[in-house]
Formats: structure tokens, C-alpha cells, sequence
């Protein structure tokens, strides 16, 4: 009976924090400006914008936050360091999206109950602006966005902000040329429908990721039947498969081989089919056909 620890140390997304900045900065400059349109034009549809871009904004200072906890060393206390803040953090940055939600649908029926007059023109730049703040920000992190959680999270929110800004200008164009100031509110809730939508992915990976779930993309059975594939390797059991980070993922299983003397190399091809399948920390026990466990669980 033996064990095997696979410690490959992936790096945070370090390359990503000067495009974070460069993002908080443009978002958080609309923010203040659609905001004072917004107050000074009485709409609900840019107030509602610029409170979810301040989300977003609270969201990108957030990531970089998780970035610098997931470089924390590992101590006695916390012997992964803090790489799970990162989960944690993309927990918190789903739920203020949904608070931001809530928000916007009493604001909304509010207005319905008591519509007030807006300048059509004034929403459609301010929004036409968000559009390219919006659009840039999520291709600066499209990149990044298909290997962390969090990053993901930043795009699909500035994806989504893009749309809406679409849809703002399109209700900034209808009063305009129409009077109809209810479609101000209509917005709005359109609005809150879109984040909501973007938002329920996230919440449900983070939900699962915090309670130690098997990570999105990584499937136990095939990962099992691709573990039996490898020489020497006669069943697998006792799988367990949870995440350490957002971009982390580790293992732990029992490994049944023909001949122990086979363990030095069934490990070695282990660890690295298993890094290709995204899993980077694996914790292996070896042993024989009718060997029994004392060490570990049965």
C-alpha cells in the first residue's frame, strides 16, 4: 500500500489582472456617467444599467481580490492556502446579481404604477456609449474567460451588458420618436430577465463547486473508464472528484493494479492523463487484487 501525491501548481490568471484594471476603470467611469444622465433624466432604464454595471464593477474588483487570495502560500491551517476563496468569491459576485435583480423589478413596477417622462435622445447615446465600453470589456476577456469561473462569470456579465445597452437605445429610440414611456420600465425588466439568465449558471456552479461537486466539463465515469484504460491497471474505485480553485481541480481514488511492483509506473501515467483531462492534484492509493484497505475508507 502506497500513496502518491500530484502537486502541479497552476498559476492564476496573472496575465489578466492589467485587462481587470483597465476594465474597472472604463466600467466604473460609465457608471458615474449614466448614472448622473440617468438621475438627471428621471429613467429608470439607465439607473437600473448603472447599478448592474456598478455589480459588474464590484464583480471585476472581486476577481482581482481572488486572484491575489489564490497566491496566499499554504500553511498549517489552510494546507491548500486560500484557493477556495476563489469559488467563494463567485458565489458572492452570483448573489449581488441577484439582489441588483430584485432590485430593478420593484423600481420597475413602481414606474409602471407611475410613469414619468424621459428624454429618448439623452438614453440612447448614453446607452449607445455602454455598448462600446460593454463590448470591449468582453473582448478583453474572452480569452481568459474558458479556464476560470470567475473570468467567466466578468465575460458572460459584460456580454450581457452589452445586449442591454442594445436594448436601452432601443427604448431611448421609441420614445423618442413615439412618447411611450412606459417602454422605459418594460426595458427594465427585460433587463433584470437577461441578468437573470446570465446569472443562474454561475450561481449554480458556484453553488456546486462550494459543496465540493464534481466541476463542470469533468465527468467521474468517464474519467474512471479513462483511468482503467492505462496498463496495469485492473479497477478503480473510491473516485472522488472536487475543485480547490476555479481553475484547480483534484482526485483521490483507490487503484487496483496486477503487480505492485507496476505502482511507480501506473502512477506516473496517471498523473499526467490526468492533468490532460483538467485535473491537476491527485491523490493516488495503490493496491492488489484482494488487498485490503486500512488506511483509507472502503
Amino acid at each position: 500500500m502506497s500513496h502518491h501525491h500530484h502537486h502541479h501548481h497552476a498559476e492564476p490568471a496573472n496575465g489578466l489582472s492589467w485587462i481587470f484594471i483597465l476594465s474597472i476603470i472604463l466600467n466604473l467611469s460609465f457608471v458615474i456617467i449614466e448614472a448622473v444622465i440617468g438621475f438627471w433624466q428621471d429613467s429608470l432604464s439607465l439607473l437600473s444599467d448603472a447599478g448592474h454595471n456598478l455589480s459588474d464593477v464590484l464583480s471585476l474588483v472581486l476577481v482581482l481580490v481572488a486572484f491575489r487570495l489564490a497566491k496566499v502560500h499554504s500553511n498549517n491551517r489552510f494546507t491548500y492556502g486560500y484557493k477556495k476563496s476563489t469559488v467563494l468569491i463567485s458565489l458572492l459576485n452570483a448573489i449581488i446579481l441577484l439582489v441588483a435583480v430584485g432590485a430593478i423589478i420593484v423600481e420597475s413596477i413602481h414606474k409602471f404604477r407611475t410613469p414619468v417622462e424621459v428624454n429618448g435622445a439623452a438614453i440612447s447615446w448614453t446607452a449607445a456609449v455602454g455598448i462600446v465600453i460593454n463590448g470591449a470589456t468582453a473582448l478583453l476577456l474572452m480569452r481568459g474567460q474558458k479556464h476560470d469561473l470567475n473570468v467567466r462569470g466578468a465575460f458572460l456579465h459584460m456580454a450581457a451588458d452589452t445586449l442591454v445597452s442594445v436594448g436601452v437605445v432601443v427604448s431611448g429610440i421609441v420614445i423618442y420618436y413615439t412618447g411611450w414611456y412606459v417602454i422605459d420600465p418594460i426595458i427594465s425588466l427585460v433587463i433584470a430577465a437577461v441578468i437573470l439568465v446570465s446569472t443562474w449558471e454561475l450561481l449554480s456552479d458556484s453553488l456546486r463547486l462550494s459543496l465540493d461537486g464534481t466541476p463542470e466539463g469533468i465527468e467521474v465515469t468517464e474519467i474512471r473508464e479513462l483511468m482503467l484504460k492505462q496498463p496495469h491497471v485492473e479497477d478503480v474505485h473510491h473516485i472522488h472528484i472536487w475543485a480547490i480553485s476555479t481553475t484547480e481541480n483534484a482526485l483521490t481514488a483507490h487503484i487496483v493494479v496486477d503487480e505492485l511492483q507496476n505502482e511507480a509506473e501506473v502512477k506516473h501515467m496517471l498523473k499526467h492523463t490526468l492533468a490532460d483531462a483538467g485535473i491537476t492534484h491527485a491523490t493516488l492509493e495503490t493496491e492488489t487484487d484482494g488487498c485490503v484497505c486500512e488506511e483509507l475508507s472502503c
